[in-house]
């Protein structure tokens, strides 16, 4: 059997309407309690004509919010039935009445009560559907949540009302659900997730745009709910946006892609599918596209025609698709919808002319402003590339590399911090996906070249952990990509195996660990650079300042004994006995196997060595 189709909102209040007329005709056909079902009839008439006047609203308004009509209705219908009820035991009197049945006094103080409720939720009910209407009290239905009636009043105006109402009703919104999940839940339970996106997607006004794009920020704050802005088809329209507005509004809605994409990995695809990383790149490069005339990153200066190739790619070749076409600078040429009956992305004439106004508004946009989009947009690309292998390689296909490489050797603060977090998820990625790390990462590549050059920087000339734990993860991440002869990698590795804060040097060491594992084709060349770069001491000194530290630094330690076991400096530093010491002080399961192997080995070459001695100064 298939699913029963809900009714319309006609069709309830018309069958609801109908009750309270045999409510009437049975109170007045009452042999017995004649005042009482007198009262109760009136109360009725009073309700059968605010049933009429919603019923009449409900049919001439063209975005009706119908949660708070249905639910009252239902509420009214149930109250109505126990009338019924009531009445129907008064047709008949003395004796009859005894065998039949038996009303008291509180019965109909009970229904009247329950009557009167019902005036006063459709009394609201009306004012939320007819804006002229004022009523500031809250519905009985809702005494026991008021939250409920707020949300309801809120969602009402958003979805109804005259466009500056609807601004206030949406940060209203924002500043009733503020770190209230329930009350998140409730917004998005009652269906405010598709005024909002038809806020969002109509583009009356910026600040329009900006409560509503704040609005779902607040709202998306876990899987759930982002998974409902999703399924309202809030992705094409986000995306949409965030290609044609003006700066201030691309903010928020960037904030919202960041939002979003940290929540949940199956909208982080459905982002990649609309192809969000070219407008972000695009918003990002604003003011910074000149790196590809860096010498250092091109060998010729590049003619008009490869400035129009690149423009064109960045734009890509989506333009058939419900998506967008952002320009190099990110003046947008997406066009906007026509018409307000479908939350679908269209297009219209308009597009060419909104251009143009968003270009001149670009121009005159303060340095902070812009600023604060970058730092959006860098946070957005971060998160969209978490374990995204198509997000991350539109990212790299976008220019975004050498964008991302440039920001970080020019700024500094949150900026240089996301974009070296976007570096560093791209890496993870490609570290286990070999065709993005062939394809982005490849040595020769200028984009790669540049990345490197960063990492590296930050590593030896940053002084914030902060900023020297993602580059070095990233450097960990593509170990396999480097040469042998690439010692340029290993020297700053190992300096940070010294480093005074501790994460910084475990994260040193996790790296050095990858460019050793047996995974790693010049795993034995990496090793000896490690040697040479005299790494053994510090990485000795490093096992005894804490647990993962000490796991870590041993694994790393197995590892360089399996490929350089001959070696003087592992012979001087007693590594033989210091990983002996370890395997007999208790090691986890996982890795005793290796730590055993790289002890058999060092036995090999170091014939005569004593072990269980103590760490070595």
């Amino acid at each position: 059997m298939g699913e029963v189709e809900e009714k319309t909102i006609q069709d309830e209040l018309t069958i609801t309407i109908q009750l309270a007329d045999r409510v009437i005709k049975s109170a007045e056909e009452a042999e017995s309690s004649k005042a009482e079902c007198s009262e109760i009839a009136r109360q009725v008439e009073r309700l059968s004509k605010m049933l009429r006047s919603a019923a009449r609203l409900a049919t001439s308004t063209q975005w009706l919010y119908e949660r708070p009509v249905r639910r009252i209705a239902a509420d009214v219908t149930k109250n109505l039935d126990r009338a019924l009820t009531l009445v129907r035991k008064c047709k008949h009197s003395g004796v009859l009445r005894q065998v039949f049945s038996i009303t008291t006094a509180a019965d109909f103080r009970k229904v009247l009560a329950l009557l009167e409720s019902s005036i006063g939720d459709l009394k609201w009910l009306v004012t939320i559907v007819d804006p002229d209407d004022i009523n500031l009290t809250l519905p009985p239905i809702a005494n026991n949540d008021p939250t409920l009636a707020w949300v309801w009043s809120y969602i009402a105006t958003i979805q109804m009302g005259q466009l500056r109402d609807r601004v206030e009703a949406a940060n209203a919104l924002v500043l009733l659900a503020h770190k209230n999940d329930r009350t998140k839940k409730i917004v998005v339970d009652e269906g405010g997730i598709v005024p909002l996106l038809k806020l969002l997607k109509e583009g009356a006004s910026a600040d329009a745009q900006i409560a509503a794009a704040n609005a779902l920020f607040h709202i998306g704050n876990d899987e759930e709910r982002v998974r409902s802005i999703a399924d309202a088809a809030g992705v094409p329209i986000i995306v949409q946006v965030l290609g044609e507005s003006v700066m201030r509004v691309q903010v928020s809605v960037a904030n919202l892609v960041a939002r979003m994409a940290e929540m949940d990995s199956a909208v982080r695809e459905a982002f990649a599918r609309e192809n969000v990383t070219r407008p972000l790149v695009s918003l990002l490069s604003v003011d910074t596209v000149l790196v590809l005339d860096d010498p250092k990153l091109k060998p010729s200066k590049p003619s008009i025609s490869s400035l129009v190739q690149f423009n064109k790619e960045l734009a890509g070749k989506s333009a058939g698709h419900n998506s967008y076409n952002p320009s190099l600078n990110s003046v947008s040429s997406f066009t906007s919808s026509g018409g307000h009956s479908s939350l679908s992305v269209h297009s219209s004439s308009e597009g060419s002319s909104r251009g143009g106004h968003y270009r001149k508004d670009r121009e005159v946009e303060t340095p902070e402003l812009k600023l604060k989009l970058k730092v959006s947009c860098a946070e957005a690309l971060w998160k969209l590339s978490k374990d995204s292998v198509l997000n991350s390689r539109k990212i790299t296909e976008t220019k975004g590399l050498i964008c991302l490489a440039k920001i970080i050797e020019k700024e500094k603060g949150v900026l240089q911090y996301n974009c070296l977090m976007a570096v560093m998820e791209i890496a993870m990625v490609a570290e286990q996906d070999a065709d993005l790390r062939r394809a982005a990462f490849k040595t020769s590549s200028p984009a790669a070249k540049a990345v490197l050059d960063q990492l590296l920087r930050v590593i030896q000339e940053e002084s914030s952990s902060t900023m020297k734990i993602p580059a070095i993860k990233s450097i960990g991440s593509l170990a396999r990509t480097f040469p042998a002869r690439e010692t340029r990698i290993i020297g700053p590795l190992v300096a940070q195996l010294s480093n005074s804060d501790n994460e910084v040097a475990i994260e040193a060491t996790i790296a050095l660990g990858k460019f050793v594992h047996p995974d790693n084709f010049n795993r034995v060349e990496h090793a000896k650079a490690i040697i040479e770069f005299d790494g053994v001491p510090p990485l000795l000194r490093l096992l005894r300042t804490s647990e993962r530290a000490n796991i870590y630094g041993l694994i790393l330690l197995s590892y360089l004994a399996l490929h350089v076991g001959n070696s003087k400096a592992l012979e001087q530093t007693q590594a033989l006995s210091v990983l002996d010491l370890a395997i007999r002080s208790g090691v986890p399961q996982d890795y005793k196997e290796l730590f055993a192997r790289a002890i058999h080995n060092l036995n090999l070459y170091q014939a005569g060595v004593h072990t269980h001695r103590p760490y070595p100064p």
